[in-house]
């Protein structure tokens, strides 16, 4: 066997939607020879439990298409809406222009009551018929013939529009055919709807977790993210303060909004940057022992609460969300009360890491292990990889954590030295009795810890709480992937100085949305020298005062890309001054 071809064939595989050639028949020898490749599929217990459904009919075909288009408007219908603007110029099935397709079935009786390994792992049977369609895949593909999946369309409704057997599952619905060429990279890469994910990120060695590729150490993914951090780009930032100078308008005259495009092309290294957009909130939730000291009159269950929620969508990030276009997803990172489907299977839009069931009393000992606050950090930093992966080009910060402003007042503290009086603010609208009580707890705290700004792992064990520490990973990992941070209210602020601390080039990564009414937020921006977008006089947290900044970013990098130089526009630009 030549293992140069093998590795061609499989490097060479792609999802094609475009390009067929639907006058082109697929010749009987090759078609037999594609089906047997996938009928050599290994498969459980030998059971051989699929079947391969040829359509040539084209008003089966046209059926098939149908029902997929509705699917296709009522997915479409479902996203947020930049999402749905891009999935609008996706061509995601070509059931009509292939010259062929092939239904592939699975049948999990198949093999007997009997059938060695099925009754432990009663899925294997579709497993293995998912072999059977790589197969087939492959085989096409050294054939010269292309194969589109279609993944649109209620499996059961299109297992009646093809009459098949009640008992059967349909697995796959290819389009197959030749086609013009073949794309050197995946469609959906090569338009920008998602990002291949480096080999590196899913190899990991004895333990989930240690990852490296074979032959090299496995690595610490808070290392491996902070090492590749870099500084925002000078050269793309000169140029687009250039360009922004020979723009049909006064030098300057767009203030801040000129500084945003700027640092946006710093952060891609390109002038003009790519517009922020689609963006995902992702929402970070954890419950902090600091409650039982009475910091808040609201009840920690609140926290659980708040994330159905924000899943059911009736909260104030996804109203705003919604009406910019932006995808929200949870994270529930230490949420105390048992969430529902938090495991296989969750709910849309949770993303189930949790590290602990919240953190320990900080006034009592550390509110977390060491070991705790590194891996909240990482789940964050997987967080930002896999939201950038999917093709989010800005990452909005969002919190959930009953009592977490007290946890944010002392990392303030710790990383500007500001004091407990001045950084502690009312959080939730606590009274001034309470609002005393918890200038207090932070104080205590501090002087219990004696914490050492040049540990920031340290500081996050000391206080807390998972959600900083994961909104700090959050950081870290969109600014290893050169993707804009867009920071909320004081929280944010507060993670923020850990990733600084951790990485001081993050901080070129990250934009200040607006300035919280919590009192430590000026501490935290003044220190990171970041200067907010807006001042609302906003506390409420969950991304929300972020979001309301996107906007800015994005009309900014707009501006770059739309606006005409006075030489492209024939407009005389104003006299310099002669001396």
């Amino acid at each position: 066997m030549n293992s140069d071809s093998f590795y061609e064939v499989v490097n060479g595989r792609r999802d094609v939607r475009s390009g067929f050639l639907p006058d082109a028949p697929v010749d009987d020898a090759v078609l037999r020879r594609v089906l047997a490749a996938a009928h050599a599929a290994p498969s459980v217990g030998f059971s051989q439990p699929w079947d391969f459904l040829v359509i040539r009919d084209r008003a089966v075909r046209e059926r098939v298409q149908a029902h997929v288009a509705a699917s296709r408007a009522a997915y479409a219908a479902s996203l947020p809406g930049a999402r749905a603007a891009a999935f609008r110029d996706l061509k995601i099935e070509a059931v009509l222009d292939a010259s062929l397709n092939i239904a592939v079935t699975c049948d999990p009786t198949r093999g007997g009551r009997h059938t060695l390994g099925r009754q432990t792992q009663p899925r294997t049977a579709s497993y293995s018929t998912v072999g059977a369609v790589q197969n087939l895949w492959l085989a096409a593909r050294a054939e010269g013939l292309g194969v589109g999946w279609v993944s649109f369309g209620d499996e059961r409704a299109m297992a009646a529009l093809l009459g098949l057997p009640p008992h059967l599952e349909l697995v796959a619905y290819l389009c197959v055919g030749p086609v013009d060429a073949f794309a050197t990279e995946p469609e959906l890469a090569t338009v920008g709807w998602a990002r291949r994910r480096p080999l590196r990120w899913a190899v990991h060695h004895d333990t989930y977790g240690r990852r490296g590729l074979p032959g090299e150490e496995p690595v610490d993914l808070l290392d491996e993210t902070v090492a590749a951090i870099v500084a925002p780009d000078a050269a793309a930032r000169a140029a687009a303060g250039e360009r922004l100078d020979r723009m049909t308008k006064p030098r300057g005259s767009l203030g801040r909004v000129e500084d945003v495009a700027v640092t946006l092309a710093g952060i891609s290294g390109s002038c003009p940057p790519p517009v922020p957009e689609p963006a995902a909130v992702a929402v970070f939730a954890a419950d902090h022992g600091v409650h039982s000291q009475g910091v808040t009159p609201w009840p920690q269950e609140v926290t659980a609460q708040m994330v159905g929620n924000f899943l059911a969508g009736g909260a104030v990030v996804n109203a705003f969300a919604r009406r910019l276009g932006a995808e929200v997803c949870v994270v529930d990172v230490g949420v105390a009360a048992p969430l529902p489907n938090a495991g296989i299977g969750a709910v849309p839009g949770l993303l189930p890491r949790r590290v602990a069931d919240g953190t320990a009393d900080m006034t009592g000992g550390p509110a977390l292990t060491r070991a705790q606050a590194q891996s909240a950090v990482e789940v964050g930093i997987e967080t930002a990889r896999d939201l950038v992966a999917a093709g989010n080009r800005c990452l909005v910060t969002g919190d959930m954590g009953i009592a977490n402003t007290t946890a944010a007042a002392a990392l303030i503290c710790v990383f500007t030295g500001a004091d407990p009086a001045a950084a502690t603010g009312r959080g939730t609208g606590i009274d001034d009795a309470t609002l005393a009580r918890k200038t207090a707890v932070v104080a205590a705290a501090l002087r219990r810890h004696e914490p050492d700004p040049a540990d920031p792992v340290g500081v996050l064990a000391a206080f807390g709480g998972l959600e900083h520490a994961a909104l700090a990973g959050f950081v870290l990992g969109a600014a290893a992937l050169r993707v804009p941070v867009l920071l909320d209210g004081v929280n944010a602020g507060a993670a923020a100085l850990v990733a600084a601390a951790l990485a001081p080039a993050a901080t070129g990564y990250c934009i200040a949305g607006h300035r919280s009414a919590e009192p430590g937020h000026s501490h935290a921006l003044a220190h990171l020298g970041l200067q907010p977008l807006l001042d609302l006089g906003m506390r409420l947290g969950e991304g929300t005062g972020a979001l309301l900044a996107l906007p800015v970013l994005q009309a900014a990098v707009q501006a770059l890309l739309d606006v005409a130089t006075f030489d492209a526009a024939g407009v005389t630009e104003k006299a310099e001054t002669q001396e």
